[in-house]
């Protein structure tokens, strides 16, 4: 469940760059870098972990894995409340 605002995220990215590319102005690799030495979190995707839960999350940009998000109504990006479950009746975990 993503909000309104964390949906914009989503649709800005569009189709890929070619990273291939010299200067390619969204994309600020370097050509011939060695990827052991400059390690980053693009290049890390499984390391984010859920707050509630600690399970690891397979987006970069998340807080809170998907099953967490659901069962609480929250947004999973920013954790912002999108649905009102008093009307639900859900298991318990």
């Amino acid at each position: 469940m993503v909000c309104s605002k964390c949906e914009k995220k989503f649709r800005k990215g569009g189709p890929a760059p070619d990273p291939w590319k010299e200067g390619s102005s969204t994309d600020k690799r370097k050509l011939n870098e060695n990827k052991l030495l400059s390690k980053s979190k693009r290049l890390q995707p499984y390391q984010q972990k859920c707050v509630t839960c600690k399970t690891t999350l397979h987006d970069a940009q998340a807080q809170y894995c998907q099953s967490c998000a659901y069962s609480k109504g929250i947004c999973h990006m920013c954790g912002t409340q999108i649905l009102d479950l008093s009307g639900y009746k859900q298991s318990a975990k």
